[in-house]
């Protein structure tokens, strides 16, 4: 294989008239979306599969090593990312679809990209995120060689429904995999741990790995307990948990049936953040335990770290390698991504329901306030239309008394009054609050207003981030490190 990024003598197998003709239709749609200025992520693929259905069966065979899915509700895109990392540290090059595009006609153009007009390809491995509604039909077409499911939270109710929905949803997908696909699942999410159940031991050998925390509880955790995934997959009691992380995911056991967590072969120890706001922890694996050193803080992204290296466990790379591709990864866009503008520090962390809200205000709160907050809360179709999640939101913690407390908040976005009410009957005193539809007004304000020394902290839903950085874009220069 060639190391070097040229064109391999790999034609995609059996390319007809059809998919040459749809492969040129969405490489030509790419070069004239992204002349526009506009991302081509999407609609040359959506293009490419009208004119041959098959297309993505057909790219998807370009790859020797072939693929390796990532999808579950939060993590996908940072898990995505060090995995891909790993791969590269291992010496692979890498289809990997990072603009975040995880339905199927983002993952088509994301082929398309390492495809060349005569259809020749080049790529050792496919590293895919996909949306976990779009796994149905993706998995069949791709065949991967590995499935991680990050974890299951409830998200955006007008698209997916309730929690129980998007679980199906998944395990139809695994269940259209190949025999021969490995499972890679969070040991301390029971509704994660529920889909072994769609596979059968092959030979004796389980076809899936776990990978978890063993740390102590976190702090306030019990706080955030949901009911999404505290009751039994199997009988439907409450579970113990001897420690929990957060929201339904810790150490749990059914006292009724006798389910139980199962022990992770993959997992974490010793974690601490260290002053510059990356994690350091001991990796245990069935190959052996390294001391390991992650870019980004928080436990959501030690989680993310664990998803990727059992991923890269399952693929069967070194444990040396796995390390290596964690710790050279670089920051993901969005999800705790640094920006230095004007002289001041400005951190982006997508938020995109209560879960994943609540771990990100931990995350900032582990940090000396008082705290400036640019909230931008958008509703549209990619963001999710329903915005009542944000009453599910723990934000009566930023409005407590004491060193942690808000200093002043900017709420921005389509939906900037119903951020504000929220923060008002969580406790935040009006005078603390400024609402700025414009999320260009709202940053620069918030840049302006922000004491030297502090970090303005941007929390914005998935089209606003989108906004958010093209606006930090145009003045700031990425920080050479996260959570500074």
């Amino acid at each position: 294989m060639d190391r070097a990024g040229r064109w391999q003598d790999m034609s995609v197998d059996g390319v007809s008239r059809e998919a040459l003709v749809a492969l040129w239709a969405g490489k030509l749609a790419m070069l004239v979306s992204r002349s526009l200025g506009r991302g081509g992520t999407t609609w040359p693929g959506r293009l490419a599969t009208a004119l041959e259905p098959r297309l993505l069966d057909r790219l998807a065979r370009v790859p020797a090593r072939g693929a390796v899915v990532i999808t579950g509700t939060n993590g996908k895109t940072t898990t995505a990312l060090l995995l891909s990392s790993i791969a590269r540290a291992s010496g692979l090059q890498v289809v990997h679809n990072l603009a975040g595009a995880n339905m199927s006609s983002g993952i088509v153009s994301a082929f398309l990209e390492n495809v060349s007009w005569r259809g020749q390809g080049r790529g050792d491995l496919a590293v895919l995120e996909v949306d976990e509604g779009s796994l149905t039909g993706v998995a069949p077409a791709v065949r991967p060689k590995a499935v991680v499911v990050t974890n299951f939270f409830r998200d955006q109710l007008d698209r997916y429904g309730e929690v129980d929905g998007t679980v199906r949803q998944v395990r139809d997908g695994v269940e259209r995999c190949g025999a021969g696909t490995q499972l890679v699942l969070c040991a301390d999410d029971p509704l994660g741990v529920s889909l072994s159940e769609a596979r059968v031991p092959l030979n004796g050998s389980a076809p899936w790995l776990y990978f978890g925390l063993e740390l102590p509880a976190a702090d306030g955790a019990s706080a955030h307990l949901t009911a999404d995934g505290s009751q039994c997959v199997r009988c439907g009691s409450p579970y113990h948990y001897q420690r929990l992380y957060y929201s339904h995911l810790g150490h749990y056991a059914c006292s009724a049936c006798g389910h139980a967590r199962p022990a992770p072969a993959v997992y974490a120890r010793e974690a601490q953040t260290e002053a510059d706001g990356t994690t350091r922890f001991e990796l245990v694996t069935p190959a052996g335990s390294r001391t390991c050193r992650l870019k980004l803080p928080g436990l959501h992204n030690l989680y993310n770290a664990l998803a990727a290296a059992a991923g890269g466990l399952a693929l069967g790379f070194e444990v040396d390698r796995i390390v290596e591709g964690i710790e050279s990864a670089s920051t993901p866009f969005g999800r705790m991504e640094p920006f230095s503008v004007a002289g001041r520090a400005v951190v982006v962390a997508l938020v995109k329901n209560p879960s994943g809200f609540n771990e990100i205000i931990r995350t900032i709160r582990s940090r000396p306030g008082p705290y400036h907050v640019v909230f931008a809360l958008n509703d549209l179709a990619a963001d999710g239309r329903d915005v009542s999640w944000i009453w599910d939101v723990d934000f009566e913690q930023l409005a407590s008394p004491g060193s942690g407390e808000l200093a002043w908040a900017i709420c921005s976005g389509r939906r900037a009054q119903d951020m504000a009410v929220r923060l008002k009957y969580a406790g935040v005193v009006p005078e603390r609050l400024v609402v700025e539809p414009a999320i260009d007004r709202a940053l620069r304000r918030g840049v302006r207003l922000l004491p030297p020394g502090q970090t303005l902290f941007v929390l914005p839903t998935y089209t606003a981030m989108l906004s958010a950085r093209r606006v930090l874009a145009l003045d700031a220069l990425p920080r050479a490190s996260a959570g500074r």
